[in-house]
């Protein structure tokens, strides 16, 4: 068996993740995005954690992600409960951490070529 280390070059893996900056491959982004292997939502526009709801990622959903990581920014935050269950009835998984504990996971995810989004608020 051969093993090769794959690089990921042509997915959006994220590369720096720091206070009010994330930035990709080829990118810079200082504005809460949503990434996932071959899509960027930048400019993603959202109300405070608390009054997180579904039609928050009508994008994301669209995308058809098997899981959701939502970093919501320097320090871990709770969603409502009824967002964990809006998910759920599309079927996709939701995680909500802080943003470089989502962009680490992520990229983990993303090596693993599973169907994974991350949406930071910054």
């Amino acid at each position: 068996m051969q093993i090769t280390r794959d690089t990921a070059t042509d997915a959006n893996a994220i590369v720096s993740c720091l206070a009010g900056e994330i930035r990709l491959r080829n990118a810079r982004y200082t504005s809460s995005l949503i990434v996932t292997r071959d899509a960027v939502v930048a400019d993603w526009r959202h109300p405070p954690v608390a009054e997180l709801a579904i039609g928050d990622f009508a994008a994301l959903v669209e995308l058809g992600p098997e899981i959701v990581l939502l970093g919501t920014g320097a320090r871990q935050q709770l969603p409502p409960p009824a967002l964990y269950a809006a998910f759920a009835a599309h079927g996709i998984g939701l995680e909500a951490m802080d943003n470089a504990a989502a962009c680490r996971t992520y990229n983990l995810l993303l090596s693993e070529y599973r169907a994974v989004a991350v949406a930071l608020m910054l």
